[in-house]
């Protein structure tokens, strides 16, 4: 096995196909609908022996790195490996035998760093610069740190059919896309955003497959079940055991081979399991068990459904916070369309509520779903809650892409990222936020024929119950999900952050992200959830006990001044104006 797996005492991994340190590979295939599987290994043919349970297996002495092979399934299908490591010639082309220990690390002795010293920079690699490599980004990481960020977070890589994709479509979870390079490269980009002292958490997709290159279903249809459903397609038969390993595996894979300091689940309230343990725990305890307790790993969820049973001492470290946001921006924008409705009656005290105890909805009817929605979470540290003001779903799941800047006053959003940066909550920014960037994050994949028609029209017709799209020539500007200049108009243009406007916005972020690693940061072990209070419709007191120190925030989130009965006592952090002034916070903190 791999040098990191076994430094980080992972188990071999059951699936695919191993290079053997005496030579040769061996190839692996569940496969319990097939009657007969092959082995295409560049032109040789080589038949598969059954193995029990569904497995297909061959030691093939032949086999060398840097060859390509497939499986033909009963004489028909070539398919590629289902956990293949490489995929030269895009998800339905062959697969590529990978030497893990090809790749020598230089930052070695990296353990990681502590889950309170994470500020959060989710990024997308296709798009974050004009190379849209793995290569490119790792230019980038000396601006990351200066900037504050100590972690990266990349949205997926899982092989995806087509050229351009958000990642979410991936149809292969342990081939890391080649479009952004090889796997050598994502290597040397974790390996130098170690040496530059920064994290890297990647984003993993384990409720659904793509629509596109995926055969699991020739072979192995006992991967689905059609007693659950998602809205992406097919949900996983999570009561299978070898799907459970598939994506426990997976899991160890990414943060052993990798190196990766953590991973971030993807939408797992569409995760079902009827099993006596649910799969998600049973992925929070083997992961703790194989990496040991000399390293920080970090997992984190995605989880509309607001479980805070998920969180906590050996399960999960923290997770988005769509509360936050959706009171951040319901205060910025005033818009109550879709998911919004839910905040727009009271939005400053479902934030104030989000950020003293985690969720805004933690039991109570949702006016969204008419619902309850959420459990308990004000027993949970802040640090279970990664807030943010913007991310790839709230930016790009709207018709036009638009980021916060283009939608509100300049002054709101300084005012909200200073309440978002300085509390105890983990923050995230998502890529070009530090220089106010108004570029938009759109929609965008590559699928051809009906599949993409399929795609370009169902974006559109999703808009049409929101009354800006009613009518369908105003639809018609929702921009097309499958033209190549949707994916360019989404590319960052670093030469904006070298603007006057740029600078100034990078000043704001950098200097908040300074007072947050030294004052706010080192206290946040033992942090206890806050205590909120509303000085008025708009405007709102928190109060955090830290180590050593109380925190405290007094924020008025319009454009009217409200009275402040006290003044909170301690030193003052950080201020844009009298406290209760219009748009206004001011942060305390009392030894």
């Amino acid at each position: 096995m791999a040098e990191a797996q076994a430094l980080a005492g992972a188990p071999a991994m059951p699936f695919g196909a191993a290079l053997e340190p005496k030579g040769g590979a061996r190839f692996r295939l569940w496969a319990p609908a097939a009657k007969r599987v092959d082995l295409v290994l560049q032109e040789q043919v080589l038949p598969l022996k059954e193995a029990g349970e569904g497995w297909f297996e061959l030691f093939e002495p032949s086999a060398r790195a840097g060859m390509r092979y497939r499986y033909r399934i009963d004489g028909a299908a070539l398919v590629p490996d289902p956990a293949s490591r490489f995929q030269p010639q895009d998800a339905e082309g062959p697969s590529e035998l990978v030497d893990p220990e090809g790749y020598t690390w230089r930052a070695s002795a990296w353990r990681g760093r502590p889950w309170a010293e994470a500020v959060l920079y989710e990024l997308h690699v296709g798009t974050f610069t004009a190379q849209g490599t793995y290569a490119g980004a790792a230019k980038k990481l000396e601006h990351l740190r200066r900037l504050g960020v100590t972690a990266l977070e990349l949205m997926p890589l899982s092989d995806f059919s087509g050229r351009r994709n958000w990642g979410y479509d991936g149809v292969l979870p342990y081939a890391p896309d080649s479009r952004y390079g090889r796997p050598e490269a994502l290597k040397a980009l974790v390996d130098e955003a170690h040496a530059a002292g920064l994290m890297v958490l990647l984003d993993v997709v384990y409720n659904h497959f793509g629509p596109k290159g995926n055969y699991l279903g020739l072979y192995a249809p006992q991967f689905f079940t059609e007693r659950h459903k998602t809205p992406w397609g097919a949900a996983m038969n999570f009561a299978e055991r070898w799907v459970r390993e598939y994506f426990v595996h997976n899991a160890l894979y990414w943060l052993t081979e990798f190196r990766l300091d953590g991973l971030r689940f993807d939408a797992v309230h569409a995760i079902h399991d009827d099993s006596p343990k649910h799969v998600l725990l049973e992925l929070a305890e083997r992961v703790r068990a194989a990496v040991g307790a000399d390293r920080h790993v970090h997992l984190v969820l995605e989880n509309d459904a607001n479980q805070a049973r998920f969180l906590g001492e050996n399960k999960y470290t923290a997770q988005w916070n769509d509360d936050a946001h959706h009171g951040f921006h319901v205060l910025a924008t005033g818009e109550s369309d879709g998911y919004y409705v839910a905040y727009a009656d009271a939005p400053a005290k479902h934030l104030a509520r989000s950020l003293a105890e985690g969720f805004a909805y933690q039991g109570e009817v949702s006016p969204f779903t008419k619902a309850p929605r959420g459990e308990k979470s004000s027993e949970l540290p802040p640090c279970a809650f990664v807030d943010f003001l913007q991310n790839h779903d709230q930016v790009g799941n709207r018709a036009l892409g638009e980021r916060l800047l283009p939608l509100c006053e300049e002054k709101i959003v300084r005012t909200l990222s200073a309440i978002q940066l300085l509390a105890p909550a983990v923050p995230l920014l998502f890529m070009g936020e530090e220089w106010g960037c108004r570029q938009p994050f759109l929609f965008f994949c590559d699928f051809p024929g009906e599949l993409g028609e399929a795609v370009r029209n169902g974006r559109r017709a999703e808009f049409s119950r929101f009354a800006s799209f009613a009518e369908p020539a105003a639809r018609q500007r929702i921009p097309d999900p499958l033209a190549e200049s949707t994916f360019k108009r989404s590319t960052l243009r670093w030469k904006d952050s070298e603007s006057a406007s740029g600078a100034s916005w990078m000043s704001h972020y950098a200097a908040l992200l300074e007072l947050r690693a030294k004052e706010i940061a080192p206290r946040l072990a033992g942090a206890r959830a806050g205590r909120w209070r509303m000085l008025g419709a708009r405007a709102f007191e928190v109060a955090w006990e830290i180590a050593r120190a109380r925190l405290t925030l007094v924020a008025n989130c319009d454009t009217q001044p409200v009275a402040v009965d006290s003044r909170p006592q301690g030193r003052l952090l950080w201020s844009n104006g009298e406290p209760g002034a219009a748009w206004s916070a001011s942060w305390w903190i009392s030894e």
